[in-house]
């Protein structure tokens, strides 16, 4: 039984964008939770993946709205209760470069002033990166963990063109900003690297993985964890702030072999020594706090009849 913390309302709730993996999967958890969903896509054609959904499609509601047209975005908010927030780069630009910094912090600007103009809405659940918390000069020498409340530098990201950081943090503390502003009830979560289907090479996350792996803060999180993270954090009325999610931590030769085998399954392995094979990273990052939180919650569908 979930605790007196807990709310369950079975209410209607927005997902933008709702196009990619983690988009997608919540809209289909939301559904089987017992939720109206409004799964805005910035594309008609996404409209086409929900087709084969297991869940009642009759509260679903699939709307058009694009991150840089205010009036789309206020229309997918209307009658909603709560927002499930992640950034989708437009189509024709995929991966993060330095324009792409100014494209997401729009967006996460004009979605959050949207929230704030839209009364109804009671919480808003954005989806940041663990990459907005580790990329600091001083990464090396700091003796705790890094947690929520560590932030990457701005000008450490630009200085060595660490696109995904500086868009990731630039984004999330526009959005901050503007939700301390206006008093929306916000709250992120900062995601590792994401291990859905469409994990690739290209994936911009990947830009310093060495230097993660060898810092011991290379994490992955798992969709479906990363899914029940973001219920929870929206369910629960005692969540705030920021949560870092992962539930895996890439810190052993093994890890990262398997790793880029997934990632490159075309290229040839190439045999490492004894000792390389048997070191151990030390972690230095956690997610207790997220972990606090989700001890009691209950993952399985909660469908009302």
């Amino acid at each position: 039984m979930a605790p007196a913390s807990f709310h369950h309302i079975t209410d209607t709730v927005c997902v933008m964008d709702a196009s990619g993996s983690l988009g997608f999967s919540l809209v289909e958890r939301l559904l089987q939770r017992g939720y109206t969903v409004h799964a805005a896509v910035q594309n008609h054609d996404c409209e086409l993946q929900f087709g084969g959904l297991s869940c009642d499609k009759k509260k679903l509601k699939i709307l058009y709205a694009d991150p840089f047209d205010y009036k789309s975005i206020i229309d997918a908010l209307r009658g909603c209760c709560g927002v499930f927030y992640n950034f989708e780069p437009p189509q024709d630009q995929s991966s993060y470069d330095e324009f792409m910094t100014e494209v997401e912090v729009r967006a996460a600007h004009n979605v959050l002033e949207a929230c704030a103009q839209t009364e109804t809405i009671h919480k808003v659940v954005f989806t940041s990166s663990a990459t907005a918390v580790i990329w600091r000069d001083d990464r090396k020498s700091i003796t705790a963990d890094f947690d929520e409340r560590h932030w990457s530098d701005i000008n450490f990201c630009r200085k060595f063109k660490l696109w995904h950081a500086l868009s990731k943090t630039l984004a999330e503390k526009t959005a901050w900003a503007l939700a301390m502003d206006r008093g929306v009830n916000m709250v992120s979560v900062n995601a590792g690297l994401v291990m859905s289907p469409d994990l690739s090479i290209e994936n911009s996350y990947l830009k310093g993985a060495a230097e993660m792996y060898e810092d011991g803060v290379f994490v992955t999180v798992g969709l479906n964890f990363l899914v029940d993270a973001h219920i929870c954090i929206y369910e629960d009325v005692s969540s705030y702030g920021r949560y870092l999610c992962f539930n895996h931590v890439v810190n052993q030769h093994e890890d990262a072999v398997k790793l880029a085998s997934m990632l490159t399954p075309s290229a040839p392995s190439h045999p490492q020594s004894f000792d390389q094979d048997l070191r151990i990273i030390q972690q230095r990052i956690s997610s207790k706090k997220l972990n606090k939180l989700m001890v009691d919650f209950e993952s399985r569908p909660q469908v009302e009849n």
